[in-house]
């Protein structure tokens, strides 16, 4: 599971973000101040973190200056300033995404998920994922069920690649979209649903096994 720092002194933002990340498969981690999440970055290593700016303490833009010193990991600010300098000065001092407040927590779950891939994109080559009968070959940029190769189109085999990165779990058409198209979703669901059902096809030519759930109202998973 990838963990996530949510650093944010108002309960009940700190919570939403909690919830509706929980719920999304993450683990996530707290702190309060700058200088609590500072003690935590101490002892622990995340894959992302969650900084918002007015903290007590250490401010939101002090972490993140200490931060670049010595660590890559993603950093989403969350700002009640919407100003465009405030936002290129944080872009420049090492901040990888801004949201301005309030903000939907869906669009928070999807630039977390754009921010990890980024993340993964920048380190070692996946070389292969594996589950149950079905393995996806970076290297080959192909997929193979029980051995057997499956041609895939460029959208396909992105959309394969974030369910066996997070088998069991549901991805919604805009994740899904959002991944895939390295794009924002804009109700892309015929898009979504058309290849879907082509990876359905071609896996189906060689096992009668569903791998592929919708999960009604939801989105889709690997099963």
């Amino acid at each position: 599971m990838k963990k996530i720092l949510i650093v944010e002194d108002d309960n009940y933002i700190h919570e939403m973000i909690r919830t509706c990340l929980s719920r999304a498969g993450y683990l996530c981690d707290s702190a309060f101040s700058g200088t609590e999440a500072r003690l935590i970055l101490r002892e622990q290593s995340f894959d992302l973190m969650i900084l918002d700016l007015m903290l007590p303490g250490i401010t939101g833009e002090m972490l993140l200056k200490e931060l670049r010193t010595s660590s890559a990991m993603p950093v989403i600010i969350l700002s009640a300033k919407d100003e465009l300098d405030t936002k290129v000065d944080l872009l420049t001092l090492g901040a990888d995404d801004y949201i301005t407040k309030p903000f939907a927590p869906k669009e928070l779950e999807a630039r977390v998920l754009v921010q990890l891939r980024n993340k993964g994109n920048r380190g070692e080559p996946l070389s292969s994922l594996r589950y149950q009968d079905l393995c996806l070959d970076d290297a080959k940029k192909q997929l193979f069920v029980s051995d057997t190769p499956v041609s895939l189109t460029a959208r396909e085999y992105r959309i394969m690649e974030l369910f066996l990165q997070y088998p069991q779990k549901v991805f919604s058409k805009n994740e899904l979209y959002e991944y895939a198209w390295e794009d924002f979703y804009i109700g892309e669901d015929k898009t979504i649903n058309v290849h879907i059902s082509n990876i359905r096809g071609k896996i189906k030519k060689i096992t009668e096994r569903e791998y592929i759930e919708t999960v009604w109202g939801l989105g889709f998973r690997l099963i």
